[in-house]
């Protein structure tokens, strides 16, 4: 079964544009209950995340978020199935992506979102490989 990466995302995102204040987006953060936010252009086009890791450091309330947003945002689009989004937050060690149509930002997608796979019985886990009979067999 292929679900696809709109069917869990969050489409409602809120973001951030490069100019606003540490400060204004640790009240954005806070106030929608959320722990990350896309840095994005006029067009919607993803420049950054910043997450309230990034937040939790001593700075400057006025500082620019474009001074402390990750520039290396993982994105997905919103069609691909989910096991590619699952992949990326695996491989490069993180907790959430950033789901784009024609390069935009549409949603966002976290490690939260993938585990209702599990929780709604969507996902099954592949059985172990049976062991072989054969001698000198490496499993066990």
């Amino acid at each position: 079964m292929s679900i696809k990466v709109e069917e869990l995302m969050t489409r409602s995102v809120v973001s951030a544009k490069p100019h606003q204040s540490v400060e204004h987006v640790r009240h954005m953060l806070e106030n929608n209950s959320i722990s990350a936010v896309p840095v994005v252009d006029s067009n919607g086009h993803p420049l950054g995340i910043v997450s309230s890791t990034d937040l939790a450091r001593e700075l400057k309330p006025n500082t620019p978020v474009s001074h402390i947003m990750t520039e290396k945002v993982y994105t997905v689009p919103q069609y691909d199935d989910t096991s590619i989004a699952a992949r990326i937050m695996r491989n490069h060690n993180i907790h959430r992506v950033v789901v784009t149509h024609e390069q935009a930002v549409v949603g966002m997608l976290s490690a939260f979102d993938l585990l209702k796979l599990v929780e709604d019985h969507r996902y099954v886990a592949k059985k172990a490989p049976t062991p072989s009979k054969r001698k000198g067999s490496r499993l066990k």
